[in-house]
């Protein structure tokens, strides 16, 4: 009886450790997330899906990056990286119309992010991102 508890405890220390390494995937030696580095969007909208670039450049909480795609051209943005959620922000040109592009979501580890986006006129939709 004694062996099957300590067992049983040796299982569980192990599973603790192991849940404990992937939440802290991502996260550099000071506890913090870094994003750094490009990154391949997927965007879905009722406007349709899109597949952009993104080049962040993170400074703390600071972050100053540079968007890349075919429906949207190219735009410099700043935004922030408080914990794990990130936002970004700037404006674009679809087709002549002005539009106030805002990126809202969470970093779910050191290669991957989802959120929502807000494309001004054009609506709202979601997005998944995986580092290049």
């Amino acid at each position: 009886m004694m062996q099957k508890t300590l067992r049983l405890a040796a299982v569980a220390a192990v599973a603790v450790v192991a849940m404990v390494a992937l939440a802290t995937r991502g996260v550099n030696a000071q506890g913090k997330v870094d994003v750094t580095g490009k990154w391949q969007l997927t965007v879905e909208s009722a406007a349709g899906t899109g597949t952009p670039t993104v080049t962040l450049k993170q400074d703390g909480e600071k972050l100053s990056g540079h968007y890349s795609s075919q429906t949207l051209g190219e735009a410099d943005f700043t935004g922030s990286v408080k914990g794990m959620a990130i936002t970004f922000s700037f404006n674009a040109d679809a087709g002549g119309t002005a539009l106030a592009v805002t990126y809202t979501g969470t970093i779910e580890g050191k290669d991957a992010m989802k959120g929502k986006v807000s494309l001004g006129e054009l609506g709202d939709g979601t997005w998944t991102a995986k580092r290049l």
